[in-house]
């Protein structure tokens, strides 16, 4: 079957592609990209002579006839989005459509934005004895969000919760966190461009997450990171220790040590 490769570009730095999808890029002879958001240093590695078009102006129907026309036409093709295509990455209705036209996919997973902050502010974000979940969610804006998945629902775990698309909500957000029962303590890492040469980090907590926001003039391409396992002195507290590394915790590689 004809398919395309959609590629995961990473969420700026050009060397955070994947191998493979460096490849497919190099070997493409058609590339579309998200250009309002993908580095054109990255794009910048395709080959010689390749076709590269800018999809940030397209409509959905148009994209996915070019590439239809193009895949039918026994070229090569590669579909850039920014980070990887699983998290918010408006791939399923491209891939309904390809469908349709009985064209494959594979799809070529790349560094998300979510863990390319939490990389930037030197943080983990599952603390043993402190969380050990993730919740990757974004606020209600003007698109909803099923109604078994608020803000404020999911964050009555009280685990690490990764904000996107949510950088003009942050009263909202503010809110839902504190209705759950959050302490306006709570450190908050803000990760504006992660990995881009202009990238910006603004660390504070759930009570100054708003004014820290309007001051630093973040409304957009931004990461939103709450939780205790954001606290910046989290290396200072020895009670959160992995016993991964305990000497004497046994596991298949390695007999416990008693001391």
């Amino acid at each position: 079957m004809d398919k395309i490769y959609i590629i995961g570009a990473g969420p700026g730095d050009p060397d955070l592609i994947t191998v493979k999808g460096l490849r497919i890029l190099q070997e493409a002879d058609v590339v579309l990209y998200t250009d309002s958001l993908v580095n054109d240093e990255l794009i910048a590695k395709a080959k010689p002579g390749a076709e590269i078009l800018k999809s940030a102006g397209m409509a959905l129907e148009e994209m996915v006839a070019l590439m239809v026309d193009r895949v039918k036409q026994g070229k090569l093709v590669a579909r850039v989005h920014t980070g990887d295509p699983a998290m918010f990455g408006a791939t399923m209705e491209q891939i309904a459509l390809l469908k349709k036209e009985g064209i494959g996919y594979e799809i070529i997973p790349g560094v998300s934005s979510v863990f390319a902050s939490a990389a930037a502010v030197g943080a983990e974000l599952t603390i043993p004895e402190l969380t050990q979940t993730v919740i990757l969610t974004r606020a209600e804006g003007r698109t909803p969000v099923p109604e078994l998945e608020k803000l404020k629902d999911l964050a009555a775990h009280h685990c690490t919760i990764a904000l996107f698309l949510s950088a003009t909500l942050t009263k909202r957000v503010v809110q839902e966190l504190t209705d759950a029962g959050w302490s306006e303590e709570t450190p908050v890492a803000v990760v504006q461009r992660a990995t881009w040469p202009d990238q910006l980090i603004v660390r504070t907590t759930l009570a100054n997450l708003e004014q820290d926001m309007r001051s630093n003039g973040i409304r957009s391409h931004a990461m939103i990171l709450a939780g205790w396992a954001l606290d910046p002195r989290i290396h200072e507290n020895e009670e959160y220790r992995s016993k991964l590394y305990d000497k004497e915790f046994t596991h298949r590689f390695r007999r416990g040590v008693k001391s």
